[in-house]
């Protein structure tokens, strides 16, 4: 099943069910993507009108707003770059008990500008996400894995020069985590065919500017899969259905266990500014690559191994006038 939710004037947009070829689009029963989550029967993934036409362009996110986005930071490779760069050591807990923080769950839709001031040290940041079923408080990784109800791409925003100062208070992001944008269609696991149950096995292709930037192996170097960052934040709460989980930066080591390289040096490179610059800080002693600037033109998304497109496309344009 592969579904959207395309703009109609209300916030949260009309579900529609999308076609496995992705060239047209029947309504589905339930008007939106959480109502059809609420209900848990499947009834609301039903058709309920005529096919027509697909436009991306005409997709918000999948769920615009969620009650509960929680991101974490699977790829421990993309934590370990960021704490090296500046001469901290990482914990070793870190390798064993998952990082997340809690998002600002209202999403934007594949085209959306990127907004901020260039001083903030705008980024972007690809990443798998997951929306779940209900999750009950206490769930297990075992359990979880049924709990996986569709799998999206997105781009968690991250205004890295804001970030430090909010770091610093102990209270976690706030400022300096706007908006993520979602692609176009979230797909079900069983139709997924790069899913083993908690990973999902695809080359994520992001190009900055036309140029190819990343083409990490979204399935490979993720210390902690969806399941287990399911039962992490599930611990202490019961989760809502349609909670957004996500990877985190999506990043890859070297075949000889380096930090990367960029694909231009025939690497696979990153998902991130961030991790490029930071692998610049350790090879040279500072970055080179600069943060988004006004006009610069990201695209992401996501291939299986016979170079189907799974999600379409995320493409955004940076505009850095006032608010």
């Amino acid at each position: 099943m592969r579904v959207a939710t395309l703009r109609d004037g209300s916030p949260d947009g009309r579900l529609v069910l999308v076609a496995e070829d992705g060239a047209t689009c029947r309504p589905a029963a339930a008007r939106t993507l959480q109502a059809a989550l609420d209900d848990g029967s499947g009834a609301g993934f039903e058709a309920a009108g005529e096919a027509r036409p697909f436009d991306p362009a005409a997709a918000m996110a999948p769920l615009p707003r969620a009650f509960l986005f929680l991101d974490g930071s699977a790829y421990v490779n993309h934590v370990d770059l960021v704490r090296r760069a500046r001469g901290a050591e990482m914990p070793a807990r870190f390798w064993h008990d998952p990082l997340m923080y809690q998002g600002h769950s209202v999403f934007d839709g594949p085209r959306a500008p990127i907004r901020g001031a260039p001083e903030w040290g705008i980024d972007f940041e690809a990443e798998v996400a997951v929306m779940t079923r209900a999750v009950p408080r206490g769930t297990s990784p075992g359990e979880a894995r049924a709990l996986v109800a569709f799998v999206t791409l997105l781009n968690d925003v991250s205004l890295r020069a804001l970030i430090p100062e909010e770091l610093s208070k102990g209270f976690g992001f706030v400022q300096s985590k706007p908006a993520s944008s979602c692609a176009p269609l979230a797909v079900a696991p069983d139709d997924l065919p790069g899913w083993d149950g908690g990973r999902l096995h695809g080359a994520l292709r992001v190009d900055l500017n036309g140029r190819p930037f990343g083409r990490a192996e979204a399935g490979e170097d993720m210390t902690f899969d969806f399941p287990r960052l399911i039962a992490h934040a599930a611990r202490t709460r019961d989760l809502s259905a349609g909670t957004v989980i996500g990877s985190g930066t999506v990043s890859n080591r070297d075949a000889g266990g380096g930090p990367g390289r960029p694909v231009a040096e025939g690497g696979r490179g990153y998902s991130c500014l961030a991790e490029q610059r930071m692998v610049e800080t350790l090879q040279t002693g500072a970055p080179v690559t600069p943060f988004l600037a006004g006009g610069d033109r990201v695209t992401i998304r996501m291939e299986d191994g016979s170079g189907r497109d799974l999600f379409g496309t995320i493409e955004q344009v940076v505009d850095t006038a006032p608010a």
